[in-house]
């Protein structure tokens, strides 16, 4: 049993280590940004592939102390580095966290760097290449107090990049928290679902993915575990085929999408064939104002603009009203959930929220609303 750790959106905590449970992870702890967990290589390699909310998976090996810079560089000897990086991986060393003398992320990532390629010069006589931006292994080394924890980077870039998505929009949501505010509406999967300000279709595509069981890692071209000396070719292929074999061909259901923007739908729908979704999702230019509902009921899942990135300048309160005036004159009978960033603009929709989840889009504080339209 190895030790990992799980990288999540702040809010997202509880709902990962659920979601990690459901992949067969052990001894699982939420922690701040993250979930600690046990299990074997296969549950490496699945996690990578199955998991909708994290970001990164680390794969912990010591804990070092580093009350200063020479501490660090100790404890980074001390590590041997022969099984995880041999002189020909290219390598690069992400650094979170400080302490009182180790204050600056270059810094100490510098000192990790040298630590490992002093070794690797006296092993071998020769010591791998630095790649910033696509090393075959990448360390973390977060620094807590005295302690430095030391990982390897199991993903590679951040999962959240499923892969399918070159086309986004102003202001994207990422598909993790996409895949998160689907989770927390309990959408069963078999009632129609629409998103009337879908931009580049994250919503629609995160909630088919979901309901047509797809791996969100499946359209992803690497993991940064693919690049490792200890890689099991035979095990990953067997846990891929069985992705490719757990898909479901058809929702059953309507889901759409719909954006006043034509450019947009356009990307929306080449994001949908990308991930061979383009005959399960409607998607179509209108605008709000001339929206009605595609269904006697179903869930209306939603992220307008809240003044951050998009329509600081649009007379957004407006906006809002027309959005609760549509909901409360078109959408009876239907669940509705609405993304705000911005308490004041969410009251002008007009209608008393049934329920309010606090999450972060990035670093802004949200919530996510929901209303029960009679």
């Amino acid at each position: 049993m190895a030790a990992y750790f799980a990288t999540v959106a702040r809010g997202l905590e509880a709902l990962a280590a659920t979601e990690l449970e459901s992949l067969g992870a052990q001894q699982v702890e939420p922690g701040f940004c993250g979930v600690a967990f046990e299990g074997d290589l296969a549950l490496l390699y699945r996690v990578n592939l199955w998991s909708r909310l994290v970001f990164r998976v680390l794969v912990k090996l010591a804990d070092c102390p580093c009350r200063d810079a020479e501490d660090l560089y100790q404890g980074i000897q001390s590590i041997d580095w022969r099984p995880y990086l041999t002189p020909d991986l290219t390598f690069a060393v992400d650094a979170t966290g400080k302490n009182r003398s180790l204050n600056h992320t270059h810094f100490t990532a510098l000192q990790v760097k040298n630590a490992v390629v002093d070794q690797q010069r006296q092993h071998w006589g020769d010591r791998s290449t630095i790649d910033t931006q696509h090393p075959e292994v990448r360390l973390n080394v977060h620094i807590q107090d005295d302690t430095a924890t030391v990982s390897l980077d199991s993903s590679g870039s951040s999962l959240h990049r499923r892969g399918y998505r070159p086309a986004v929009g102003a202001a994207p949501l990422k598909e993790s928290l996409a895949a998160a505010l689907v989770k927390l509406t309990d959408w069963p999967g078999d009632v129609p679902l629409l998103d009337p300000l879908c931009g580049s279709g994250t919503l629609p595509l995160e909630a088919t993915m979901a309901a047509l069981n797809i791996a969100p890692g499946i359209f992803r071209e690497e993991f940064g575990f693919q690049t490792w000396p200890s890689f099991d070719g035979d095990l990953w292929d067997g846990l891929w085929q069985e992705a490719e074999s757990a898909r479901k061909d058809d929702l059953g259901v309507w889901v759409g999408g719909c954006d006043r923007d034509p450019d947009i739908i356009h990307q929306a729908r080449l994001n949908a064939q990308r991930c061979d979704l383009a005959e399960q999702i409607n998607f179509w230019a209108a605008d709000l104002a001339d929206l009605e509902a595609p269904a006697d009921s179903g869930f209306l899942l939603c992220n307008p603009p809240y003044g951050e990135r998009l329509g600081a300048d649009d007379d957004l309160g407006a906006f809002y009203k027309l959005l609760g005036n549509v909901l409360k004159q078109r959408f009876k009978g239907w669940t509705a959930f609405v993304l705000s960033g911005n308490k004041a603009l969410s009251q002008h929709i007009g209608l008393k929220s049934a329920q309010r989840v606090a999450v972060y889009n990035g670093t802004l504080p949200c919530q996510w609303l929901k209303y029960e339209l009679y």
